[in-house]
Order: C-alpha cells, then sequence, then structure tokens
C-alpha cells in the first residue's frame, strides 16, 4: 500500500524543507510587492522591502494580514496576478456579509489537489479506493478540494455534495465506498441513519473518514469510528490559503502535518504579535509559500493552537499543527460554516430591531443548532401571535441569506435578556467542543 503521496518531500529532511522554504519566501514575497499594490503598501508603512528577506526567517519583519484587510480590500486588492491567469474563484462568508473571495490560477488548483491527495494516501487512499465526497459542492472549498485530491489518487471518486443522506448512503452500499469526506457532524449522523436502518457497521465497505471544517473531540471520533467501522483523520484548511490540506493527520492520529513546503506556519502572541517558541500555544499564522492567483502572507487565522517537530512515527518530516484549541475572535463555526455575532447584529439592524440579542449554540443528535433571542423594542411588541411568528419568519429569512444557515429565531419581551456590567455576553455555546 502507497504510504505517501510524494515521499520525497513528504519525508524530507529538515534542511531541504528549509532550502525549498528560503527559495520559495525570496522570490514570493518579490512576486506579491511587485504585483500587490494593497500588501505593497503594508510593506512600505513597515519600511521593508523584498531585498530585506533572504530567507524564511526574515518573514517575522513582514507585516501581518488580516480578515478586515481582505474585507478592505474585497473582491480585487489582493489579486497576485492578472484576471486573465485566473481560473477560478472560491469563497467563503465574511464577517459583515463581504464574503472572502480567493482567486486560483491552474498551478494553484494543481498544488492545492496534490496536497488533498497527500491527505487521502496518509488515511490508506490508493487507485484502488472508492471515495465518496459529502462536502459542499460550489464556493465552499470541501467538495472541489477533496474531489480533485481523489482524482489525483486515482479512487473512483462519488461527488455526492452535502445532504440527501438516503441517497449517499445508497450510492455507500451499492458501490462500495471505501473512503468518506465530510463534516464530523454528518458522518456521525450518517453513522446513526445506518443503525436506524439496521445496517451493522461491518455491513459497509468504509475503512477510513477525513474529517474537518468544524471542531471535534476525541470522544466525537471514537464515536464516529464505532458506527462507521472506520479510522477517522482529521484536515484544516482555509478558503484564504486554498482550502482543505494545508495539513492533515496521519495514522498516528496526534495532529495534523502542515505541508510545509506550500504553507509556512508560526504562532504568535494574539495580543503583541510576537512570534512564539515552538511548543508554545497562539494564534495560527500561514504565509502561502507559492500561491500565484491570491498569495497571502504572514496571514492571522485566529485559530488558536501548537506546533510540534516531535518525530512522527509515520516517517513524515513535517511540522504537525494541534486541533484548533479556540479562536482568539469571535467567530463560531456551525453546521461548517464560520458565523460571526456582528453578522446577526448587521442584519438585525438593518431589519429595525435592537442589537440586544443571545446566540444560544448547541449540538442536538450530532447536529449543531442555531437559536438567537431577539429583543423587540416596546413599540414592536404584539401579543398577537400570528404577528410575532411572521416576524420571526421574515428574520430568519434575512439572517439565513447572510450567514448561508438558517437559525431559529425567537423574538422576546423588551427588556428581558439579562444585561451585564461588562461585556454583553452574546454567545452560549453549550457544545462540548474541546476535552
Amino acid at each position: 500500500m502507497a504510504k505517501y503521496y510524494q515521499p520525497e518531500i513528504e519525508t524530507a529532511s529538515r534542511e531541504e524543507i528549509i532550502r525549498i522554504q528560503n527559495e520559495k519566501i525570496v522570490k514570493q514575497v518579490k512576486h506579491v510587492y511587485e504585483n500587490v499594490p494593497y500588501y505593497r503598501n503594508l510593506m512600505d508603512e513597515k519600511g521593508v522591502k523584498p531585498e530585506d528577506i533572504k530567507s524564511i526567517d526574515d518573514i517575522k519583519k513582514l507585516p501581518f494580514l488580516t480578515k478586515n484587510d481582505l474585507r478592505e480590500a474585497y473582491p480585487y486588492g489582493l489579486l497576485g496576478t492578472d484576471l486573465k491567469n485566473c481560473v477560478r474563484i472560491q469563497s467563503t462568508s465574511g464577517t459583515t456579509g463581504k464574503r472572502v473571495v480567493a482567486f486560483y490560477t491552474q498551478n494553484d488548483i494543481e498544488l492545492w489537489e496534490e496536497c488533498c491527495a497527500r491527505a487521502i494516501v496518509a488515511a490508506g487512499g490508493t487507485e484502488e479506493d472508492v471515495c465518496q465526497v459529502c462536502y459542499g459542492y460550489g464556493l465552499f472549498t470541501g467538495g472541489p478540494g477533496l474531489n480533485g485530491g481523489s482524482h489525483k489518487v486515482g479512487c473512483l471518486t462519488l461527488p455526492m455534495s452535502s445532504g440527501n443522506t438516503d441517497r449517499q448512503i445508497q450510492f455507500m452500499m451499492d458501490l462500495g465506498s471505501t473512503i468518506i469526506c465530510c463534516t464530523p457532524s454528518y458522518a456521525a449522523y450518517i453513522g446513526e441513519t445506518l443503525a436506524e436502518k439496521g445496517y451493522k457497521p461491518e455491513a459497509n465497505k468504509l475503512k477510513a473518514g477525513i474529517f474537518g471544517a468544524e471542531p471535534w473531540t476525541e470522544e466525537m471520533r471514537r464515536s464516529i469510528e464505532k458506527s462507521l467501522g472506520i479510522k477517522a483523520y482529521d484536515i484544516y484548511g482555509l478558503t484564504e490559503t486554498s482550502g482543505p490540506g494545508v495539513s492533515f493527520e496521519c495514522e498516528e492520529q496526534t495532529g495534523m502535518h502542515i505541508n510545509e513546503d506550500h504553507f509556512y506556519a508560526e504562532i504568535i502572541d494574539p495580543e503583541t504579535g510576537e512570534v512564539l517558541p515552538e511548543g508554545s500555544k497562539g494564534e495560527l499564522v500561514f504565509t502561502s509559500l507559492d500561491k500565484e492567483g491570491f498569495p497571502l502572507l504572514r496571514y492571522r487565522t485566529r485559530d488558536i493552537c501548537v506546533l510540534t517537530r516531535k518525530k512522527c512515527s509515520c516517517g513524515r518530516t513535517h511540522v504537525k499543527m494541534s486541533k484548533p484549541m479556540g479562536r482568539s475572535d469571535d467567530m463560531m463555526i456551525i453546521r461548517g460554516v464560520n458565523v460571526f455575532p456582528s453578522q446577526i447584529e448587521t442584519v438585525l439592524l438593518n431589519e429595525g430591531y435592537s442589537p440586544n440579542y443571545q446566540i444560544l449554540v448547541d449540538r442536538v443528535n450530532n447536529t449543531d443548532t442555531l437559536d438567537i433571542n431577539v429583543e423587540l423594542n416596546p413599540d414592536q411588541f404584539s401579543d398577537k401571535v400570528a404577528e410575532i411568528q411572521a416576524r420571526e419568519k421574515a428574520l430568519e429569512s434575512a439572517m439565513r441569506t447572510m450567514l448561508g444557515i438558517g437559525p431559529k429565531v425567537h423574538l422576546v419581551a423588551p427588556k428581558s435578556i439579562v444585561r451585564s456590567e461588562g461585556k454583553a455576553v452574546r454567545v452560549i455555546d453549550n457544545r462540548k467542543l474541546h476535552d
């Protein structure tokens, strides 16, 4: 069985990885400075020129990029090449409805798919496998990324997209799927549905699952492994850096190997921006070393995690990141979708409601739920049930348009949400996401 998709790079010596990074960062900084005026201005403000970057160690001289920069530069401000060289966009929701739009050249897509292929092979995938991709397709990166990676490995690919669980199960059983790629909560739901239909875990042919796009615990991993009779692997990525496949788990299941020939990772103190030594817990920062269409340098992910170079029994030499342990901002990931309280606030104010609201997130039967309690203004208050229900439905529709997922909205009496002396407690997240 093939253990690595690209053995020469996945098991390269530390010296070789650093040599590749040194070569790529010098070239990439020059490319960005010459082609991305937005970032050139940030460098000029900081007094940094491309010739100041002689190796990967000099990366700390460069300015950071944040989600706010992406919003300001939307849509074309961080484009790194002529639009005619780009062949695709992918997108994710932004903080106030302005989406993150990432551009890809054909070469960017090839490299991204290679990263996803590495993840599939690390999970035991070969050309003999049937790979069922149940991540969403379209603008979301999950479906297209794993689809392309599956093709590169040579698997028979089932481009199912998400939802329609009966059809998922029919194809899984009839075509003998051996690898499944989806969000962990959807994998758990498929496991439950199979059991309800009377299937034992050994009745399917699945051997591995590649799950990402939302936080999940070790308990959830074991539960999915048991219900589907598989080994469950974690995968990590962001639309800003291409999508899933930035890092992935091997059979050791003790963190995700970052594809260091394409992405350089740093851990910083989220307050000061200071780079922290290996093993420290802090905010993850990524630099895309060879992306052409959307080449982000020192992008602050807001994910809190730890990096380790401890030797791995799988033989891969690339640095490992832990599962994200939280966020340094207020973003929530609900059913694989990024949700910010500021988006909810924007909708409420646009629709003429007060900014007194509370977000309740939970997980019921392995599926995330999102409820929003919204205080009515005294002049909006009514004891007509039909009127209140109509208003709730209208708000739910506006929220779905903004967020990409449908919450349950509850309009409540004026002054009924508890006021806080300090920072308002906007979000109550009852999911157990961390061990």
